[in-house]
C-alpha cells in the first residue's frame, strides 16, 4: 500500500449499519444483495494507481476482525442484542464479495455481491477508502488538512459567538478527508463548543465517550422490494413493522423518502407515529417536508413538539441554522451534518455513493423526493416502481 491502512477498525463505520444488520440477521438472513458505486461529480477520473491502492486497501480491510474490546463496546449499546454481537465475533469482510476495476472512461467500477447481511457492511468502509485514496493522489494532503483546519476554526468561532445556535450529530465518515481529520474535527468540536451531540462513527463515539447516532438508511426499505411476497408500494409498511418489532421503539427515527414521503405517510399511521420518536429528511425541500410532517402529526392529535425532525440532506451550517430557527418552536429539531465538517478543505468534495441495486438478482430502487437522487440499473423497473407508487397514492390507502 502507498498509504497507511485507511480502515483500521471494523467499528470505523456508521451506527446504522449495525442497526440494519441486526434486523436482517434476525428476519431476512436469506437475502442476497448487490451494491454498485457511483460518483455524481462531473469530470472526476480515477487512475490505475488509484485503483491499485483501493484494491490493496480492500485487501487490508478484509484482514480485520472485531476484537473483544470492540465487541464489549457494542454490547454496551442498549438495543444491540447478545446473539447479534456473538455473530459479529465470527463475521468479517469477505474479499471475494468485492471487485474494483478501472473502466476505459476513467470511472471506477466498484461493486459488492453477497449475502445481504454481509454485503451491506462494506458500504461505509469502501467509501472511506475511495474518498481518501482519491484526495491523497489528486492533491497535497497536508495542504488539504490545513484548509480543513482553517475552515473548522471559522465554524467553531461562529458557534462560540452565537452566530450558530443549533446542535448536531457528526455524520461525516463516508466522505471524510481521512480518519485522522475526522478524529481531530470531532475532538476540536467537543473541546471548543457545545454543539456536538454525538457522531454516527462508532469508532469515534467509543473513543470520545459520546453518543453513537443513527437508525436506518434507504437500503433497508429497498431490500423489501426484493421479497416477492410484498407488494412494491407496501414495502415501507413492512420495513416499519419489522423495525418496530426488532426495537420496540427503542431505536426509532424513520426515514421518509425511499419511495417518496407522500407514500411513506400512508403507512405512518397513528401507531407508527407513536412508535417512532421522529423522522429523518434526506431529499426535497426541507421546509415543505417539515410542514407536511407537522401537519401529519396534528392529523392524529399528536403534539409535534413531542417529536423530532432530523435534517440530514447535504447540510451546511447556514442551512442548519435557518432550519433550526424556523422549526425550533414547532418541534424538536436535530441535524446530521457530514461532508461540510469532514471534508471541507477548499477543493470540491466528492459526491460518491454505494447503493443497493439488486436483491436476489432482481432490481431495486430508491425514488426519493428529489428525482436527481434516483439510482437504478433497470429503467423499466424504475418506471414500474413509479407506477406502483402512483397507483397507491391515487387510491389513498
Amino acid at each position: 500500500m502507498k498509504f497507511p491502512r485507511i480502515v483500521s477498525s471494523l467499528l470505523d463505520t456508521d451506527l446504522y449499519k449495525f442497526n440494519m444488520n441486526q434486523v436482517i440477521f434476525h428476519k431476512h438472513n436469506d437475502l442476497l444483495g448487490e451494491y454498485l458505486f457511483k460518483c455524481r461529480n462531473e469530470g472526476v477520473v480515477f487512475t490505475p494507481e488509484m485503483v491499485k491502492e483501493i484494491n490493496e486497501q480492500i485487501d487490508a480491510l478484509c484482514e480485520l476482525r472485531f476484537n473483544d474490546d470492540e465487541l464489549n463496546y457494542l454490547r454496551s449499546i442498549r438495543f444491540l442484542k447478545p446473539d447479534f454481537i456473538e455473530f459479529l465475533r465470527f463475521w468479517h469482510p469477505m474479499r471475494d464479495y468485492v471487485t474494483a476495476a478501472l473502466l476505459p472512461d476513467g470511472n471506477l467500477d466498484l461493486r459488492v455481491r453477497g449475502p445481504l447481511f454481509s454485503a451491506m457492511q462494506f458500504e461505509i468502509y469502501l467509501l472511506e477508502i475511495v474518498n481518501e485514496v482519491y484526495f491523497r493522489f489528486t492533491y497535497d494532503y497536508q495542504t488539504l488538512l490545513e484548509g480543513a483546519r482553517k475552515r473548522l476554526a471559522e465554524k467553531v468561532e461562529k458557534f462560540r459567538n452565537g452566530t450558530y445556535t443549533f446542535r448536531f450529530a457528526e455524520f461525516g465518515c463516508r466522505r471524510r478527508l481521512s480518519l485522522e481529520w475526522e478524529d481531530e474535527m470531532v475532538k476540536t468540536l467537543l473541546e471548543k463548543t457545545h454543539a456536538l451531540v454525538g457522531t454516527s462513527n462508532v469508532f469515534l463515539a467509543k473513543k470520545y465517550g459520546i453518543t453513537p447516532i443513527g437508525t436506518y438508511a434507504h437500503e433497508f426499505v429497498q431490500m423489501y422490494q426484493g421479497i416477492p411476497t410484498i407488494p412494491l408500494a407496501y414495502t415501507n409498511a413492512s420495513a416499519l413493522r419489522d423495525w418496530y418489532d426488532e426495537y420496540k421503539g427503542d431505536n426509532g427515527t424513520a426515514l421518509t423518502d425511499t419511495l417518496t414521503t407522500d407514500l411513506f405517510l400512508l403507512d405512518f399511521d397513528r401507531s407508527m407515529c407513536n412508535n417512532f420518536t421522529g423522522v429523518r429528511h434526506d431529499s426535497g425541500d426541507p421546509y415543505e417536508w417539515g410542514e407536511k410532517i407537522l401537519s401529519h402529526y396534528r392529523s392524529y392529535g399528536i403534539d409535534p413538539k413531542t417529536k423530532t425532525l432530523l435534517f440530514s440532506d447535504s447540510l451546511d451550517c447556514e442551512k442548519a441554522e435557518a432550519l433550526y430557527r424556523y422549526f425550533k418552536d414547532k418541534s424538536k429539531v436535530a441535524f446530521g451534518i457530514g461532508t461540510h465538517f469532514s471534508n471541507d478543505t477548499g477543493v470540491p468534495s466528492l459526491n460518491i455513493v454505494i447503493k443497493l441495486q439488486y436483491v436476489g438478482g432482481a432490481p431495486v430502487a430508491k425514488l426519493s423526493d428529489a428525482p436527481g437522487k434516483t439510482m437504478c440499473q433497470d429503467p423499466d423497473y424504475a418506471d414500474y416502481l413509479h407506477r406502483a407508487v402512483d397507483f397507491r397514492l391515487k387510491a389513498g390507502k
